[in-house]
Order: structure tokens, then sequence, then C-alpha cells
């Protein structure tokens, strides 16, 4: 059998080709095109958020904070009737990891008390927006719906310039007198300050607190505490609300407050465990 003659032009053809696909030089240099630059330019994604579940919300509340926001629990002589009511009822949700709440409903002798927790991982799909910025933009969001007034002005120290430049004039004694009576004796329907819906300060990352009065289809007064914290890239929603049996009866702001408060508090602890 005749062989194929041996080119050396072909061994020489193979021998470069080869040497180019190593990336190679004469010097040992790199070849690579790559931009070094082009590295650093890259975006890094964004942090995820710190919770990556969120707490099972009927289970959230203590039985004795339970006893504290709806006294009629108490209340109920039916033993298996009082397990229910402090079990709760867990609200609809098509994702548990997203967004999960409990309400319970307890009446009494006189009032009906509502309680409603809510939690929510907010999870940026944004790669350049990381979960807690988005949390932060939606919880704005709901403050802003909530429509807080603007806090208080304080009263000017005697003899000093009030909030329109001016000093008080003492050649005046009657009119500052018959002024002072009104303030002294405040209506009933007036809210003192610092019960007023607001900004809350040292609960979670920030939060708010409102409170409204309505009449919901009755002539008797249901007042409705909020409060809503951010935790990182959860929020959570206290909802607390409370209509007397007797008409004319105005549940008391301060107790609801502060009931719904310890309750946001406890949560926030509880969080950051």
């Amino acid at each position: 059998m005749q062989r194929k003659a041996y080119v050396p032009g072909v061994a020489a053809l193979l021998a470069a080709l080869l040497a180019g696909c190593t990336g190679g030089s004469a010097e040992g240099g790199a070849t690579d095109e790559t931009n070094p630059g082009d590295a650093g330019t890259a975006t890094a994604a964004a942090e995820p958020g710190r919770y990556r579940t969120l707490p099972e919300p009927c289970g959230a509340v203590g039985r004795e904070t339970l006893d504290a926001l709806l006294p009629g629990i108490r209340q109920i002589t039916d033993e298996e009737q009082r397990e229910r009511a402090y079990q709760g009822e867990a609200t609809l949700t098509y994702d548990s990891d997203r967004k999960v709440g409990c309400r319970w409903k307890v009446g009494s002798a006189e009032a009906t008390d509502h309680l409603l927790v809510d939690f929510e991982r907010v999870v940026s799909y944004d790669s350049a927006v990381s979960d807690d910025s988005q949390a932060e933009r939606l919880f704005a969001t709901r403050r802003a719906a909530a429509d807080l007034p603007e806090p208080a002005v304080t009263d000017s120290p005697a003899g000093s310039p009030s909030a329109s430049g001016t000093t008080p004039s003492s050649s005046a004694p009657e009119s500052a007198e018959s002024s002072a009576s009104p303030t002294a004796s405040p209506s009933a329907s007036t809210t003192p300050a610092d019960l007023q819906p607001r900004v809350l300060d040292g609960l979670g990352d920030e939060a708010f607190l409102d409170d409204e009065l309505s009449s919901p289809g009755s002539t008797a007064e249901q007042r409705t505490v909020t409060v809503a914290f951010r935790t990182s890239n959860v929020i959570v929603t206290i909802e607390y609300a409370e209509q007397p049996m007797t008409v004319g009866v105005v549940p008391d702001s301060k107790e609801m407050q502060d009931r719904a408060r310890n309750l946001a508090s406890r949560l926030a602890d509880s969080l950051a465990d």
C-alpha cells in the first residue's frame, strides 16, 4: 500500500494554530482581549433582607397579652369556647412566606374587641434595589396613606416670642385670663397632643400610630388604634378596635394605645431574637 507523503508545511501550520489557541505569545504575555476595567463596572446585586420566613401569627401573641387586649375572653365560661377564642383565626394567605395574619374577636358585657396582627415580608424583584429599601418605600406609602397630622407646636413660654414672632402683650390681663379658661378645661372631644396619630420612636426601624373614631352603622362609636412598624424587610401591622355596648361611651384612647404599643414592642423584640 502506498503511503501519503508527509508535508512539512502542514505540520508548521498546525503548530501555529495550536500556539494561537493557548493564548500565548513570543514574549509570554497574555493575549486575552478582556478589558480588565470591565470587572469593576459590574453592578453588585443588592443585599437580601434579614428575614427569609415569617412567624406563625396566631401563636405570636401570648395569652396574657390577649387577656389585656380582649377583656371579654376571661368572661367566657365554656372552656372549649374560651380556648378557640385564644387561638384566633388565621387570615387568608396565598404565600405564607410572604404574608400571614391572625384575627381575634371577643365580646363582653361592656364592649366588643377586635384584634388583627399582620406580618408581611417584602422582597425586591429588582437586583439593584435591596429588600430593605423596597420595604422602606412600601412603609413610606402606608404612612402617607394614614394622613398623620403635623406635630403640634408647643406653646411658647411666658414672655418669649410666640410662633408668629410676636411677644404677648402684658397690658391685656383680662383677655389673657379669659383665653386661659377654655385652655384649662378642654372639651371631651379634644385629644391631647401625645395621643394624636403620630410617628413613633424606638420601635423597629420606623413606626407610626393612627387613632380613629367612627360609627359603623350604629350610634355607638368604635375606636380603632393602628400601630405599624418596619424591621428590616418585614412590616408588622396591628389593628386594635373596640366598640362599647353602651351608647355614649367612648373607648379610652390612652388605654387602647398603650395596649397596642405594648403588643407591638413584644412583637418587635421577638423578631429581633
